[in-house]
């Protein structure tokens, strides 16, 4: 039995968020269209799903064709079976989470991000799995009084905290 590792960059162009996860289901597409749709009236995305079995193909969806694109050409470099990721814009990961994670089909969200992605892909002779993600990059320190300042002022900023 042979394993080896690869690094998938995940490009994350400006103005644009990535939510990567795990499902199970060929219907996936259709629900995760329905459950972004109807989360934030405004978003603009993309869905792409890796099919596990039969065809295997990536399957993808979606209300704007740049980002549908973007979702269907990191599937393909993922190869993951069950692998989705979900490209939006004029929205945050934080407005479609709660919905994503409760379309029936999906077991896990390895990432939603603005940060530059990488995934760690195991491959053996059955097909790859996603292990993990690297989202951004190393931690430098912790945070100081100007830092904390900063952060909330950042949040209210951007209408989040009052």
């Amino acid at each position: 039995m042979s394993l080896k590792f690869d690094v998938v960059s995940i490009p994350v162009p400006e103005g644009t968020s990535v939510i990567v996860g795990h499902s199970h289901f060929i219907k996936t597409v259709e629900d995760l269209y329905e459950a972004l749709v109807t989360s934030t009236p405004t978003i603009k995305f993309g869905i792409a799903f890796c099919e596990a079995s039969g065809k295997r193909l990536v399957r993808s969806d979606g209300n704007d064709p740049q980002l549908i694109k973007l979702a269907e050409e990191a599937a393909l470099k993922v190869g993951a079976g069950h692998t989705f990721i979900i490209y939006l814009s004029n929205a945050w990961p934080i407005n479609v989470l709660n919905a994503i994670k409760n379309v029936q089909e999906v077991a896990t969200v390895y990432a939603a991000t603005s940060n530059p992605l990488q995934l760690i892909i195991a491959e053996t002779e059955q097909g790859r799995s996603v292990l993990g993600v690297v989202d951004g990059f190393k931690t430098l320190g912790i945070e100081g009084e100007d830092d904390k300042k900063e952060r909330k002022e950042f949040l209210r900023r951007i209408g989040y905290k009052r």
